[in-house]
């Protein structure tokens, strides 16, 4: 064993050399350190994990390791469990510290960590874990939250700075060639990794592309551009919260595209109120964030999920959106809310029918957000307004012409725009002056009778005395005290 004292810095969430807490304290310390990231057989194994994800990581290491470089440093890249990677270190390492940030990920990640500890302090190492884009751990409601997260958003970004590694550090884990040859490519259709392209999204989104954002949020065609598209860069941590809002705010046309830059960061502020929420009840993983959802019944038509999942609903925007998730893994908000009511309203399915495979769809994949944003647009928190979202007329109202349908649904490309939305009402004439490539399955439910079936349950459930008194418990831990007082006078 080496006697001479090192540290190490474990990357989570965090794949980026600036305004890095971890790393700058590493640098401050008079210890030499190994940067490490862990892909974790347990973790590459679960239903919320995809290759993509897996992709995104891998190149956004190569982005840190080639503007490590210049100081002989890497991010040494390990494929086993974490507790045998600290086991290694602390057998064969004097180790002192680990610096790394806070995990609001799913409990399985807090378990591990708790793992993780356990061995570090067995062996005396100290832990220190740092707040991560102002997510708070341990609170027990939210008051004071919102001043404590724009303190936070306001803090002076770090400007890391490197030493050349002093230490030459070997493993016996490396990356299984297996794995390696599964993540090493990247697809064109997806955002590009790293932080340079992070930088490059946010910049021009700041130039040019901003300037529309509150008026083409909700267009599943025209927010591919207007929206900032940084959500990927944020969840692997790319950027942090802290670079993107600071950006932003101080950026020269703030002052012209004051509404829709406003916008963009409350919507920063949403990104980890949502965190927030499941880093205090991590169990929205796999329960409803009000238990008495709990006992809801769903049909769970085994059809109804394949066809929502493989975009074959015969519902074209709906189709188009899941189609074009599966070749680019993004879509815009709406269109995501739209996804989820269908299956959960329209199609009666649990929640828990369609929460994986849209994670994995996802290339901006965050469990904070990813958990209470599908709970809410499906209706099981028992205190947001219920969304059902009518899927023909989200198409006639935010694709009227059907370019989006048309770009991603190639079956319907030659479909007249009178029809677009709703094809299914061609008659043999009609279809005789179209060039209809192959064939589109007709709608698979009928819109209108699903909808008032949904209203129907989701209104009379929720007047369940289980769910209006887990609805009170939920007020008092995530929402502000004026807020709860609200609820309790109305109820």
């Amino acid at each position: 064993m080496s006697e001479e004292k090192i540290n190490i810095v474990w990357l989570k969430r965090d794949l980026r050399t600036q305004d890095h807490l971890p790393l700058f304290h590493a640098e401050q310390s008079e210890y030499d350190y190994a940067i490490i990231y862990i892909f974790e057989p347990s973790m590459l194994h679960r239903e919320d994990t995809s290759e993509r994800h897996l992709q995104f990581i891998y190149h956004s290491i190569q982005d840190m390791n080639a503007r490590l470089q210049p100081f002989n440093r890497e991010v040494m890249i390990f494929h086993a469990e974490a507790n045998d990677v600290f086991s290694f270190f602390v057998d064969n390492h004097s180790v002192e510290n680990v610096f790394s940030y806070q995990e609001s990920g799913v409990r399985e990640t807090w378990n591990r960590d708790k793992r993780v500890e356990e061995i570090l302090k067995k062996n005396k190492c100290k832990w220190q874990q740092f707040q991560r884009d102002g997510i708070i751990r341990g609170i027990k409601n939210r008051e004071s939250w919102d001043k404590r997260w724009y303190t936070n958003a306001h803090e002076p970004v770090i400007e890391n700075t490197y030493s050349p590694q002093l230490i030459e550090f070997e493993h016996p884990f490396p990356l299984q060639s297996k794995l390696k040859d599964e993540i090493v490519s990247y697809p064109n259709d997806f955002q590009k990794p790293g932080q340079q392209f992070a930088w490059k999204y946010l910049i021009s989104f700041c130039q040019e592309r901003g300037k529309d954002y509150s008026f083409k949020i909700s267009k599943p065609l025209e927010s591919r551009k207007s929206c900032s598209r940084i959500s990927p860069y944020l969840a692997w941590g790319n950027l942090s919260i802290k670079q993107a809002y600071q950006f932003v705010k101080h950026h020269e046309n703030y002052a012209n595209h004051k509404r829709s830059f406003n916008g963009f960061l409350t919507r920063l502020k949403w990104h980890c109120h949502f965190i927030q929420k499941f880093e205090v009840e991590c169990d929205y993983e796999t329960r409803a964030v009000n238990r008495g959802y709990e006992l809801m019944t769903y049909d769970n038509d085994p059809a109804l999920i394949e066809a929502w999942k493989s975009g074959t609903t015969g519902l074209p925007l709906v189709d188009a959106c899941m189609r074009c998730l599966h070749e680019t893994g993004w879509v815009n908000f709406r269109m995501r809310a739209m996804l989820v009511s269908v299956l959960t309203h329209h199609f009666d399915c649990d929640w828990k029918t369609g929460v994986s495979h849209l994670a994995q769809l996802f290339l901006d994949y965050e469990p904070g957000i990813h958990y209470t944003q599908f709970q809410m647009q499906a209706g099981t928190t028992g205190i947001n307004t219920i969304r059902i979202y009518n899927p023909i007329k989200q198409s006639k109202e935010h694709d009227p012409e059907g370019v989006f349908i048309k770009t991603w649904v190639k079956e319907l490309r030659h479909v007249p725009i009178s029809f677009i939305h709703e094809p299914w009402l061609m008659t043999e004439m009609d279809k005789s002056f179209t060039d209809l490539k192959g064939d589109y399955p007709p709608p698979i439910v009928d819109i209108t009778e699903s909808g008032k079936k949904a209203r129907s349950k989701l209104w009379g459930f929720r007047k369940n005395k289980e769910v209006k008194k887990d609805g009170l418990r939920i007020v008092k831990t995530h929402t502000r005290n004026n807020r709860s007082k609200r609820t309790k006078q109305s109820s």
